[in-house]
């Protein structure tokens, strides 16, 4: 054994045999979802039935936001040169920071502090939030998840929340996420809403997911939206055209129903 020699426990490769967290690829394959291998991958284990239907609820709230996103912008332009695929996709994924789709680790920690706070001083959730927003204040910080540039009211989140009420996920972190919007109201003056990157962080600390794997469920979302982008800019538009960030209208089916 050379000193080069590691191990993993994640996927063993044999002749004609694949296993995953213990679990021989093909018996997973037609039983278990997208979303329940994510699990499986993450965290070693299947998740319940749950857990991994508020997985794909998740996955598919983030799935695309139209054209204006910076991930979108840059995926379309990138398409736009005839570059090939994988450089489209990158270069979309590496448009998500802090400001695009990557708030939710941030959210995450914020969340986590204000529970720290209130198992350790045993107060209830407004004293806890109120003193993460004075903290964050005093360093000149910015609460990511809160606030949106289009929507007021986001309805990924109430749809979530929701979800995860009738789940039975619901519990101290979503109330804490609600509190923080609160709080954050009466601090500034004016409504900052929880978007769908807090909501999913909530969730996520409600799933006792380490924030390690926070903004990769975005990224996992988001690349079928890029390649839909992708294809419409390869298939709808001539090479090296000018694409302006904003002026661009909406042409597809009109609302529809299940």
């Amino acid at each position: 054994m050379s000193d080069l020699h590691w191990t993993t426990a994640i996927t063993k490769t044999e002749p004609n045999k694949i296993s995953i967290r213990g679990y021989p690829l093909v018996d997973l394959l037609g039983k278990v979802s997208y979303a329940q291998m994510i699990h499986l991958l993450f965290k070693g284990d299947l998740p319940k039935e749950n857990v991994g239907k508020m997985i794909d609820a998740i996955l598919v709230s983030s799935i695309d936001h139209g054209t204006t996103p910076p991930s979108a912008l840059s995926a379309i332009t990138v398409a736009s040169t005839g570059a090939a695929l994988n450089a489209y996709v990158a270069a979309g994924i590496l448009a998500i920071s802090q400001y695009h789709g990557g708030a939710i680790e941030e959210c995450m920690r914020i969340l986590n502090q204000a529970m720290a706070y209130k198992i350790a001083r045993g107060c209830d959730f407004s004293e806890s939030t109120t003193h993460v927003i004075s903290d964050y204040r005093v360093q000149k910080k910015r609460l990511s998840g809160f606030g949106h540039r289009l929507h007021t009211d986001d309805p990924r989140t109430k749809k979530l929340f929701q979800l995860a009420e009738d789940l039975k996920i619901s519990g101290n972190f979503i109330a804490l996420a609600r509190s923080l919007e609160s709080e954050l109201e009466k601090s500034f003056g004016k409504k900052l809403p929880l978007n769908v990157d807090g909501a999913i962080a909530a969730l996520l600390c409600e799933m006792d997911f380490d924030v390690i794997f926070a903004n990769a469920f975005f990224m996992i979302a988001r690349v079928p939206g890029l390649v839909a982008h992708i294809y419409e800019e390869k298939t709808r538009y001539k090479p090296m055209r000018k694409i302006h960030p904003t002026d661009v209208a909406y042409d597809g089916p009109g609302d529809r129903k299940l």
